[in-house]
């Protein structure tokens, strides 16, 4: 991989913008009722993970960077949590989100090494 430039070209940002149509999508199918409700909350919590990234990318200190890049995985589980309680709801089946909780999966796991890489490089400072 060539140098990483932006936040763009960050792999951990990739994952978690790719995760943001399939989401809207699922929300479709949330009941009208719930649009100020679980429906906001589940949108939110997916723009909140690339926007954690994105922000912590724009920092100059790696404990800086850290911190939103620990908001993001923070974000991440609360989409996943209210993925859990909707389809606890009925809103759907288990089959309709596991793509998107093996993603979620595969995302923390990047997301928790991108931390650990940063602290690293905080302490070489």
């Amino acid at each position: 991989m060539g140098k990483i430039k932006s936040f763009e070209d960050l792999e951990v940002w990739q994952i978690g913008k790719d995760l943001i149509v399939p989401i809207y999508s699922l929300c479709k199918r949330f009941p009208k009722e719930e649009v100020f409700g679980l429906t906001s909350q589940v949108k939110r919590a997916a723009l909140s993970v690339v926007a954690n990234i994105a922000e912590g990318f724009g920092r100059f200190h790696y404990l800086d960077k850290a911190k939103f890049y620990l908001n993001a995985r923070g974000s991440l589980y609360e989409l996943k949590s209210h993925l859990l309680v909707a389809k606890e709801l009925g809103f759907f089946e288990n089959k309709d989100i596991q793509e998107i909780l093996q993603k979620i999966e595969n995302l923390s796991v990047k997301i928790n090494n991108l931390i650990e890489s940063t602290r690293r490089r905080a302490k070489q400072q």
